[in-house]
């Protein structure tokens, strides 16, 4: 066993900050938490030792808001907000607009019948939430999440996705199950017309089977009526939303990629969430259920016969130093995605011929970043000229193929 770190955690019984190890074992890491009163608990945390490390470098902690408007009473994780102690901004700024839901999805404890209440702020209440995203310090929040229950149950979402927009959220998405859109190509129109970016589409495979498992009935009809009604409808943005489950639509990634090149005309990413176990469950089930994200990127490299890489696949926080570079250059302060790196990772896939090739195919992410890093270092200490000219030798970690084909037409 090899020690990594040491953190906090919570007791999964009595919900206590306690010590937390993280440690290797054979090729994995884990977490490992000993509660005075309840006892020890162990979970695997990633699957794959090799890629926790590569990805460990791209760790980069924000300097948080200016302006945090919650307080430091209870401590680190029970004052709900963005409180002093937090390092990031807001990127994507997340509404329940309401906890109502259509459907009883078994995978979900987000709805009412789960909770036993209903929550469902005013417009008013929204408008609020808006301003107070926008008042954020030094980067004000311009995208935006109205999500759920089932946000498309409220009669008034069209008015606030305009009000969002009128308020200065450049992008707005919606987060739904679809069956709304299912229904009717000038509803999708209505929600184009009011000022919707995206739609975030729950999708958690392409056999009935697997909804039967996630949602409790066969939506696939569904959700092919939802994304042929949205294309109707002019909407040039879906997000496909994968609840990931082991055993249940794990052996399905490689299809819902095929399916998205094929659809390319209106989905623009896929979104995997690996299954969220917690609560009182036994250790012996969790292992069951358990997938994490290494998982999913080894089950990507499996299912698509290596076209996508577990290498093409890069942390949420690789950003980092474009946003800043530019900022620096620019003079002024731009969404930086300071995520935990082993947060969330992600890749870009261009569709050339039906096909599918990674971003790392037409250059050296690693080289290019670390450039672009030094373009920032210098920038900030206003060596303009010469960030100038480093921006500029960083292209060569680029193919030209890339340029040619992807930045001139857009320059």
């Amino acid at each position: 066993m090899q020690v990594l770190k040491q953190t906090k955690s919570l007791c999964p019984e009595c919900l206590k900050v306690i010590d937390a190890t993280v440690y290797e074992e054979d090729g994995k890491v884990y977490m490992r938490k000993t509660c005075p009163e309840h006892g020890e608990f162990q979970d695997l945390y990633w699957s794959d030792y090799e890629q926790y490390v590569r990805v460990e470098k791209f760790r980069y902690v924000g300097d948080g808001l200016n302006n945090p408007r919650t307080e430091t009473v209870n401590g680190c994780p029970y004052d709900c907000g963005i409180c002093p102690n937090h390092k990031s901004h807001t990127v994507l700024g997340i509404i329940d607009v309401t906890n109502r839901c259509n459907l009883r999805c078994p995978v979900c404890f987000a709805n009412a019948a789960a909770t036993g209440y209903v929550y469902e702020p005013t417009k008013e209440q929204i408008r609020g939430m808006l301003e107070n995203l926008r008042r954020n310090d030094p980067v004000p929040a311009t995208a935006l999440q109205f999500s759920g229950g089932e946000p498309t149950i409220r009669e008034d979402l069209f008015e606030l996705i305009r009000m969002a927009k009128e308020l200065g959220f450049r992008h707005v998405e919606v987060n739904t199950n679809g069956l709304r859109l299912a229904e009717s190509v000038e509803y999708c129109k209505g929600l184009r017309e009011a000022g919707m970016s995206t739609v975030y589409l729950q999708f958690d495979g392409l056999t009935p089977e697997v909804y039967k498992f996630t949602r409790g009935r066969d939506l696939l009809d569904v959700k092919m009526r939802a994304i042929e009604n949205l294309r109707k409808a002019g909407v040039k943005s879906i997000v496909l939303v994968v609840t990931l489950i082991k055993g249940v639509n794990d052996n399905q990634l490689g299809d819902i990629i095929r399916f998205a090149v094929k659809n390319f005309d209106v989905v623009r990413c896929i979104n995997v969430q690996p299954v969220s176990i917690c609560g009182r469950i036994p250790q012996e089930e969790r292992e069951k259920m358990r997938i994490t994200i290494t998982d999913f990127m080894r089950l990507c490299e499996e299912q698509t016969n290596g076209k996508i890489r577990m290498n093409d696949f890069y942390p949420v926080p690789t950003v980092v130093p474009i946003s800043k570079a530019v900022g620096a250059l620019k003079g002024k302060r731009y969404v930086e995605f300071t995520a935990h790196p082993h947060c969330g990772m992600a890749t870009y896939l261009f569709v050339e011929n039906g096909d599918i090739v990674p971003i790392t195919k037409y250059g050296n992410v690693d080289k290019f970043i670390e450039s672009i890093q030094k373009v920032y270092e210098d920038a900030a200490q206003g060596k303009t000229k010469k960030a100038k000219f480093r921006l500029l030798a960083a292209l060569r970690h680029i193919k030209f193929s890339f340029l040619r084909k992807y930045v001139w037409r857009v320059l």
